[in-house]
């Protein structure tokens, strides 16, 4: 059987990874919003809704391989796409791009600071840079959501939503009365109170 996280001579993947060279070894996420290169099509690449990477229908087990393409992962209006300084190809995404696997709390009410830890090691703080949203599931129930960067999600998993929806606390704005979380001095909207009603 063969180990499709081990990329191939001339292989999609293995371009990839070559094409990355140097940018592979730097600190931070490249500067994949200023990258330009000519769209090459796509590539047989999904992440699945568990965080899941898959090449050719097979997992990526190498963690240090889906750590480095999710540093030039790149939401475009129409796609999600890896993008190189030489190329840009699109890849299917079945839900966010992400998971929030790990959560911090400290402090409270408007004092509160709430910072979250991705699947692909990313930390960020929710707050004006990375906000919340919250949507709904199929079956009426909350999905919440973390921006990391760029229009990059991820999705909060199921133990830390029930976490950070037992935080939230009920507030009026624009008069009208609703429910949601506060952290770094911003209210993030859940629910209306009438709305938590009809439940």
């Amino acid at each position: 059987m063969t180990d499709s996280s081990i990329p191939h001579p001339g292989s999609a993947l293995a371009r990839l990874t070559e094409a990355l060279g140097a940018d592979a070894k730097q600190k931070g996420p490249p500067p994949v919003e200023r990258w330009n290169p000519p769209y090459c099509g796509e590539i047989d690449m999904r992440i699945a809704a568990d965080g899941t990477w898959h090449y050719m229908g097979s997992p990526i087990n190498r963690p240090a391989l889906v750590r480095l393409f999710s540093t030039v992962l790149r939401k475009d209006p129409e796609r999600h796409v890896l993008v190189t300084p030489v190329e840009r190809v699109g890849i299917a995404v079945d839900d966010a791009p992400f998971l929030a696997v790990e959560m911090a709390v400290e402090g409270d009410g408007r004092d509160r600071q709430i910072a979250f830890r991705t699947n692909v090691d990313d930390l960020v703080q929710v707050g004006p840079e990375h906000p919340l949203r919250f949507d709904k599931d199929a079956h009426g129930g909350v999905k919440p959501y973390v921006k990391v960067r760029g229009e990059l999600w991820a999705l909060v998993t199921r133990t830390l939503a029930l976490d950070l929806i037992a935080l939230g606390e009920e507030t009026h704005v624009e008069g009208a009365a609703t429910f949601g979380v506060t952290s770094n001095g911003m209210f993030f909207h859940i629910a209306s109170i009438s709305e938590l009603g009809e439940r």
